[in-house]
């Protein structure tokens, strides 16, 4: 049974859960065994209840930063609302500002 938080509301003091939690994630092989497929699934499960309930903020992001496994369940865990919230913003927007251009470039050669 996955461990939770004792309170609904977003944790504001202590990554240390998270952090142990995301350390753990990155050690454990999903295809070893059996049983190590059920430990990372509640490694993962437990984890990603933390994650839902940690303050968005710059330690957050910090620790994801660090933790690519955890930075990937993260962004899982909030897909519906922000999409691939962790990817770089400003590699997407330069993507967009150069099809546009690109578009207004071809428009007035015709």
């Amino acid at each position: 049974m996955p461990i939770m938080p004792t309170r609904p509301e977003r944790l504001h003091h202590d990554l240390g859960a998270v952090l142990a939690l995301a350390r753990l994630l990155e050690r454990l092989d999903p295809g070893a065994s059996e049983r190590a497929a059920a430990q990372y699934r509640q490694v993962a499960s437990t984890l990603g209840a933390l994650l839902d309930a940690a303050e968005p903020g710059p330690a957050l992001d910090a620790l994801l930063d660090a933790h690519p496994a955890a930075a990937e369940l993260y962004e899982n865990l909030h897909y519906a609302q922000a999409g691939l919230c962790r990817h770089a913003l400003g590699a997407s927007l330069g993507s967009e500002i150069a099809a546009v251009d690109l578009i207004r470039r071809a428009r007035t050669r015709r």
